[in-house]
C-alpha cells in the first residue's frame, strides 16, 4: 500500500485519538461507554442529515441527563435545540465571530430557559464541566456537511452532539504540501462555504504529519499557532514526524484540555477597527497562566517570575490568568491586582482587558482610590500602577486570596517598592512578569518575584528562540549605517563619565543629560549629521520600507532632537508623513508646548491612525515615549539614533517584531553605534539573548551559498537563452514534483536573504542570476487552485518589482505548433507544402486516438490510413495526397462539432486544452500543461455569469489571459491570445 493523505495522516489522526485503526478494517476495537475520552464513529453510523450541523439525537439525551428539569420533562430539551438551531441559521445575518459568541454562551452554561418552578430561569447545561467522563466525545472522518457547498471536512470531534472542532490533514510526502494547505482550506473554503458548522467552534487544526498547528474561527493562517508539550524542549531534536504529531494532537485536543481553553482561554474582543474577533490561546500563555493558577490553589509557594520574551503575548497571558482565578469556586471570589510602571502600558493593560469585554475590572486613578479599594476588601480585577504603593500602609489586606500580577517586573523594583507592596499585602500572592531576561546581578527582581524552587529563578520561560520556533514573533535584523556619522566612542566616555546611564530615561532626564554634556549634544544634533542621517532614512525608507506597506520608528536623541529631525524629514516626504510624540515639560516655552505637546488623547489618536496601514503617518518620531508597551504590528523598521542598553534596548527594538501580513522580520537601522557591541549593549547572563539581533553582514555572507544552491538545479542549463526555448530549458531541467519542490526551498530562502538585503550593492554581483531564478520560479508556480502554501509563497515585493520590471528579456519566439481549423486546413489546401502536410497527418492520428472506439472517428481513421498506404505506394500524386487528407480533416472537424453538441455540458479546461495540447511532444509537456491550468484557474477567478455580455467582464477577462501569457512570454502572439480568448468565451 503507498502513503497518502487518507491513510498515513487522517486514519492516524483518528487512531491516536480513539484507539480505532480504519487501516485494518477488521480490527475494530469495542466501544466503551461514557468517559472522558474520544469514542470513534464513521460518518455513517452518525445519526444526522447532510444539512444539520447537530446530532440532535446525541444532544437531547445530553440535556436529558444533564439538566434536572429537561430529565422530569424531556420535551423542553426540543425548546433548547429550537434556540440553538435559530443561533446556527443567524450566522448568515451577524456573521461567524458573533454567532460563534453567542453559541458559547450556551456551551459554557451562562444562558437560562424559564425551565423552573413557577418559570423561573434556570442555567442550561449542553457541558458538565464538573465530571468530564459524563459527556459523550465521538471523532469521526469525511464528515459530509451541506450548506451553500457541500463539503467534506477530515476530521470533526463532537461533544454530546455539538461539533465542536474541525482538523484538515494533508499528504506527508510532497514537501510543497504542508499544514499550511489545510489551514487555508479551513479557514479561507470550509468556514465561507459551510459556516454553521463553525458556530459551536472551540478550535480547528491542521496537519500534514510533520507539523501541526491549531486557530480559532477567522483567524488569519499567519497567527495559527502550533502546540507544545510542557517540558519537552528537545522533542522536535528526538522525534521527528507522526511520533512527535500524535502526542501533541493527544495532548490539545484531549477533552480536559479542550473544555478548559473553552471555559478559560477563548476571548471575544473587538479590534481597533470595531470589528468582533475571537482570539484562544497560544501554549506558552495557557502553560504560563495555568501555573500561576495551580501555585495560587496549592497556597504553598506564594511568588513566582515568568519571561515570555517581547511580543509574545504577555498581556493576553495575564487577561486569561486573571479570568480563570477570578472564576475559580475554591478560591471565594479573590482580588487580582494587576501593576503596571508606566502610563502608556496602564492604557494597554487595561484597553486588553476592556476590549475583551472581561466582567468585574476597575482601573484606579490614584493613590487614595487603590488604598480605598483594597481596604473595603472589594474582590474585583483591579489595574494600577506600581508607583502607586510608595505611600501605602503596612496590611492594608491580610487576605491571603489576593493575586498580584505585576507587568514588567525587572523595572518595577525602584527603592523599596517591592518590599512596600509585600508590607501592604502581606498574605498575596505576587507573580512578576518580564519581556526581557532578568540580569542575575539584579537580586531585587528575583527577591521580590523568583520563588527558590523555580529552576533558574523562573516559574515559566519562554525564550525568544522559541517564539521564533512558533511564529510567535519575527526575528530582528540590524543595520549598522554611516560610519562617518557614528557617535566617537571616546568622546562619549568622556562626556558621560559623571552622569547615569541613558537607560529608561524620561525625556525630561534625557534633556537635562544632554545639557551637561553640551559636546555630547552639539554632536548628536549637529544639522550636518541630521541632514545626512535623515537623507538616508528618506532614501532607506523609499527602497526597503514602503514598497512592502510598512512604517517606521525614528527614535531621537532628546525631545529636540525629535523635532530636529521631523522638520528635515518634511524636505523628503509630506508632512503629514510623519508625527513626533513627545511630552513637554512646564519650563518649556509656551510656543513649543503648544506645537509639539502630545498629550494622552491626541497620543491614541496618534498611535491609531499610525497603526492603519492606509493612513498618511509613515513615521512616528519618539525618544522616550512609545519604547514600551507600543504594539504597532505595521511597524518594520526602526531608525535608531539613541543610546539605550539593557532592558531598554530589548524592549525599545522589539517594538518591530509583531507578527503582520507578508512582514518575514523587524529591522533595526543603528545610527548611533549601540549594537557596535551586540554582546555589551545586550548585557545578559543568557547567551540565547545575545544571539537576538542578526547583523546585516552575516546574512551578506550566507548569500553565496544560497545563490549558488539555488542554481545547482540547473547545473547543464544555458541561462543565456532567451524566450521561450530558454524558459522550456530550464522548466524541463526541474520537471518532476520533487524537483521542483527541492528548488522551490532553495529559492524561498535565496528570496528572503535577498528581501532582507536589498537594496545593499553586494546584490548587483548577482541580479541577473537572481532575475533568471525568479521568472523560472514564477513560471513553474503552481495554479492558485493547487497551491502547497508554504512553499510556495508570495514574492517579496523587491523580487516582485524586479519581474515586472525585466519580464521582456530576450526576444520572444513564435511558437511552431498550429490548430485544426477550417482556416488551417483550407490554407493547407492551397499552399500544399509536405512539411505542413506530415503535421496535419500527425494531428489527425492523435485526434482519431483521442476519439477512441466512436464509430464515425474509427472510418476516418481507416481512410487516412488507406490513404498513406497509397501515397507510400506512389498510386496517388503529392497534390492528391493533400486534397484527399484535408477532405479527411473538415469531416473530423464536423464530426466533432457534432459531438460536441451531443455533450450537454464540456468542462472549459478540456476545451482550452485542446487549444493548446494538439501538437503536444514528449519535449514540451510541463509547460503546456501549466498554460492550460493557470489560465483555467485565473479565469475562474475573474469571470462572472454573462460577463460575455458587458465590456467590463471581457475586458477583465482579456486583461487576465494577457497576465498568464505574459508569464510564459507568449503574449506577443496573437493569434494564440485570440483563439484562446475565442474558446473562454465560449466555454467559461
Amino acid at each position: 500500500m503507498s502513503f497518502n493523505e487518507l491513510n498515513s495522516v487522517e486514519h492516524y489522526i483518528i487512531h491516536q485519538l480513539s484507539g480505532v485503526n480504519l487501516n485494518n478494517k477488521e480490527a475494530r476495537e469495542p466501544e466503551s461507554g461514557y468517559g472522558a475520552h474520544w469514542k470513534f464513529k464513521s460518518s455513517n453510523e452518525i445519526q444526522r442529515g447532510v444539512n444539520e450541523v447537530l446530532v440532535e439525537s446525541d444532544l437531547k439525551e445530553a440535556l436529558i441527563r444533564l439538566n434536572p428539569e429537561i430529565g422530569v420533562n424531556p420535551i423542553l430539551a426540543d425548546e433548547v435545540i429550537y434556540k440553538l438551531r435559530t443561533v446556527l441559521i443567524a450566522v448568515n445575518q451577524v456573521g461567524l465571530v458573533k454567532a460563534n459568541e453567542e453559541f458559547f454562551k450556551w456551551l459554557t452554561g451562562e444562558k437560562t430557559m424559564p425551565f423552573g418552578e413557577n418559570n423561573r430561569h434556570v442555567p442550561v447545561r449542553l457541558i458538565d464541566f464538573d465530571d468530564l467522563s459524563n459527556n459523550s466525545y465521538i471523532v469521526t472522518n469525511q464528515y459530509r456537511i451541506h450548506n451553500r457547498e457541500t463539503k467534506i471536512p477530515d476530521v470533526v470531534m463532537m461533544i454530546n452532539g455539538v461539533p465542536v472542532v474541525v482538523g484538515e490533514a494533508k499528504t506527508p510526502i510532497r514537501p510543497s504540501v504542508s499544514w499550511l494547505d489545510g489551514a487555508h482550506e479551513v479557514h479561507d473554503i470550509y468556514e465561507n462555504s459551510v459556516p454553521q458548522l463553525f458556530v459551536p467552534n472551540i478550535l480547528s487544526f491542521a496537519t500534514e504529519g510533520k507539523e501541526l498547528y491549531y486557530g480559532a474561527i477567522r483567524t488569519p493562517l499567519e497567527f495559527w499557532a502550533p502546540w507544545r508539550l510542557e517540558n519537552d524542549d528537545d522533542a522536535l531534536a528526538k522525534r521527528m514526524g507522526l511520533a512527535e504529531i500524535g502526542k501533541e494532537l493527544s495532548d490539545l485536543l484531549s477533552p480536559a484540555r479542550l473544555l478548559d481553553i473553552m471555559q478559560n482561554f477563548s476571548l471575544f474582543t473587538s479590534n481597533k477597527k470595531k470589528q468582533r474577533i475571537k482570539i484562544i490561546c497560544r501554549f506558552q500563555q495557557y502553560e504560563g497562566a495555568n501555573k500561576i493558577v495551580e501555585r495560587v490553589k496549592e497556597g504553598q509557594v506564594k511568588k513566582g517570575l515568568i519571561w515570555h520574551f517581547q511580543g509574545s503575548g504577555k498581556s493576553l497571558l495575564m487577561v486569561f490568568a486573571a479570568q480563570k482565578l477570578r472564576k475559580s469556586s475554591e478560591l471565594k471570589s479573590p482580588t487580582v491586582i494587576v501593576l503596571v510602571d508606566r502610563t502608556d502600558l496602564d492604557t494597554q493593560i487595561s484597553g486588553t482587558f476592556n476590549a475583551a469585554d472581561v466582567p468585574n475590572v476597575e482601573t484606579t486613578d490614584s493613590i487614595s482610590e487603590l488604598q480605598e479599594l483594597l481596604e473595603r476588601d472589594t474582590r474585583k480585577i483591579i489595574i494600577s500602577m506600581i508607583f502607586k504603593f510608595r505611600d501605602a500602609k503596612p496590611n492594608m489586606n491580610t487576605r491571603d486570596n489576593i493575586i498580584v500580577l505585576v507587568d514588567e517586573a525587572h523595572r518595577t523594583q525602584e527603592g523599596d517598592l517591592g518590599r512596600q507592596m509585600r508590607a501592604a499585602l502581606p498574605n498575596a500572592f505576587l507573580f512578576g512578569l518580564t519581556g526581557t531576561p532578568v540580569n542575575k546581578a539584579d537580586k531585587n527582581t528575583f527577591w521580590a518575584f523568583g520563588a527558590e524552587d523555580d529552576e533558574g529563578g523562573y516559574m515559566s520561560r519562554y525564550t525568544f528562540q522559541d517564539s521564533i520556533r512558533d511564529n510567535a514573533t519575527l526575528p530582528l535584523h540590524f543595520e549598522p549605517r554611516l560610519v562617518d556619522v557614528h557617535v566617537d566612542k571616546e568622546t562619549i566616555d568622556k562626556a558621560m563619565v559623571d552622569f547615569k546611564e541613558a537607560t529608561g530615561l524620561t525625556d525630561e532626564e534625557a534633556d537635562a543629560l544632554n545639557q551637561k554634556s553640551a559636546k555630547m549634544a552639539a554632536f548628536l544634533k549637529s544639522p550636518e549629521r541630521v541632514s545626512k542621517i535623515v537623507k538616508d532614512i528618506s532614501e532607506h525608507y523609499n527602497e526597503k520600507v514602503a514598497p512592502h506597506g510598512f512604517k517606521a520608528m525614528i527614535v531621537t536623541p532628546d525631545r529636540h532632537a525629535c523635532v530636529q529631525y521631523k522638520e528635515e524629514l518634511d524636505k523628503y516626504f509630506p508632512e503629514e508623513a510623519s508625527t513626533v510624540v513627545i511630552s513637554t515639560s512646564a519650563n518649556d516655552d509656551f510656543e513649543f508646548k503648544q506645537k509639539w505637546g502630545v498629550d494622552k488623547n491626541k497620543q491614541e489618536k496618534i498611535v491609531e491612525e499610525f497603526c492603519d496601514p492606509k493612513s498618511e503617518i509613515k513615521f512616528i518620531i519618539v525618544t522616550a515615549k512609545l519604547l514600551t508597551g507600543f504594539d504597532a504590528p505595521v511597524l518594520q523598521t526602526m531608525y535608531l539614533d539613541k543610546s539605550i542598553k539593557d532592558h531598554t534596548l530589548l524592549q525599545a527594538i522589539c517594538r518591530t517584531n509583531r507578527l503582520y501580513t507578508n512582514k518575514s522580520f523587524g529591522r533595526i537601522v543603528d545610527y548611533y553605534g549601540v549594537f557596535d557591541d551586540a554582546a555589551k549593549a545586550l548585557q545578559f547572563d543568557e547567551e540565547s539573548v545575545k544571539k537576538v539581533i542578526t547583523n546585516l553582514s552575516e546574512l551578506r555572507s550566507k548569500l553565496p551559498q544560497a545563490m549558488k544552491d539555488a542554481l545547482s538545479h540547473f547545473d547543464g542549463v544555458d541561462r543565456s537563452l532567451d524566450g521561450f526555448e530558454g524558459l522550456e530549458v530550464a522548466q524541463n531541467a526541474i520537471k518532476t514534483d520533487e524537483a521542483k519542490d527541492a528548488y522551490a526551498k532553495d529559492y524561498k530562502y535565496l528570496s528572503k536573504l535577498w528581501e532582507s538585503l536589498s537594496p545593499d550593492n553586494i546584490l548587483d554581483l548577482y541580479n541577473e542570476d537572481y532575475k533568471w531564478l525568479s521568472q523560472v520560479f514564477e513560471s513553474v508556480k503552481p495554479a492558485s487552485d493547487n497551491i502547497g502554501k508554504l512553499l510556495w509563497f508570495s514574492l517579496g515585493a523587491q523580487t516582485t518589482k524586479l519581474i515586472h520590471d525585466n519580464i521582456h528579456v530576450g526576444e520572444v519566439h513564435q511558437l511552431d505548433e498550429f490548430v485544426l481549423d477550417a482556416d488551417v486546413i483550407e490554407d493547407i489546401f492551397n499552399n500544399p507544402d509536405p512539411k505542413n502536410a506530415k503535421k496535419l497527418e500527425r494531428i489527425l492520428i492523435k485526434r482519431f486516438k483521442k476519439h477512441g472506439g466512436d464509430p464515425r472517428f474509427k472510418k476516418l481513421s481507416e481512410r487516412l490510413e488507406a490513404l498513406r498506404d497509397k501515397a507510400e505506394l506512389g498510386l496517388i500524386t503529392s497534390i492528391e495526397f493533400v486534397k484527399e487528407l484535408c477532405k479527411i480533416a473538415k469531416e473530423t472537424v464536423q464530426a466533432e462539432k457534432e459531438k460536441e453538441q451531443l455533450i450537454e455540458e464540456k468542462s472549459p479546461k478540456a476545451a482550452l486544452s485542446e487549444l493548446f495540447l494538439e501538437l503536444k511532444t514528449d519535449q514540451t509537456p510541463a509547460v503546456v500543461e501549466r498554460i492550460v491550468s493557470d489560465i483555467d484557474a485565473i479565469v475562474r477567478v475573474v469571470s462572472f455569469p454573462g460577463w460575455q455580455q458587458t465590456n467590463a467582464g471581457e475586458r477583465e477577462v482579456q486583461k487576465s489571459l494577457r497576465k498568464q501569457l505574459l508569464k510564459y512570454k507568449l503574449h506577443k502572439d496573437q493569434l494564440l491570445f485570440e483563439r484562446a480568448y475565442a474558446y473562454i468565451k465560449e466555454y467559461y
